[in-house]
């Protein structure tokens, strides 16, 4: 096990970062194999700094092929030229596939999404289906442009997305 993650870091180290690519659609599908088929998980990234991007389509393929989840992994994307962009706070198209989904998985920090965006979110949360949140949902979200989900922003006098829908909000940073 140890020389497989000597040989993963030396890859990552040696290759770089991933590439910037340009799909069909701005968001990844990964069809069911086995036994939970007709079951649908939505995994939204959204981060600048610990690579959801990255980490989220590994986690579906994992739940897809080895589980059978239909897996639906969502991006920041930068509208100007379709590519994923952490960096970009205000947009993570295909929110829609919550609409029919059995779980969230997010890991997003700081976003402000248009109300259309947040809506599916929010309309997600009350449904009363399960959601899990990693890392940084706990401040999911700053939403600066609309007051209309603001009590879902981290510092909201209520704790926010994290109080409200995981337990907690963000206190401080580690250290």
């Amino acid at each position: 096990m140890r020389l497989v993650l000597r040989i993963a870091c030396l890859l990552g180290m040696v290759l770089g970062p991933m590439p910037s690519i340009r799909a069909a659609e701005p968001f990844l599908v990964l069809q069911p194999h086995g036994k939970a088929q007709g079951k649908s998980i939505v995994l939204v990234s959204g981060d600048e700094e610990y690579r959801s991007e990255e980490s989220l389509p590994q986690l579906a393929k994992i739940l897809s092929t080895y589980h059978g989840f239909k897996c639906t992994v969502l991006f920041a994307i930068d509208p100007r030229d379709g590519t994923i962009n952490p960096n970009r706070l205000d947009n993570i198209p295909g929110l829609e596939a919550l609409d029919s989904a059995d779980l969230l998985v997010i890991l997003t920090r700081f976003r402000d999404l248009p109300d259309e965006q947040m809506k599916h979110i929010v309309d997600y949360i009350n449904s009363g289906k399960p959601v899990v949140g990693l890392r940084t949902a706990t401040h999911a979200f700053q939403l600066k442009g609309s007051a209309t989900y603001a009590q879902y922003n981290w510092n909201s006098p209520d704790g926010g997305f994290g109080r409200q829908v995981l337990g907690e909000t963000w206190v401080k940073h580690h250290g």
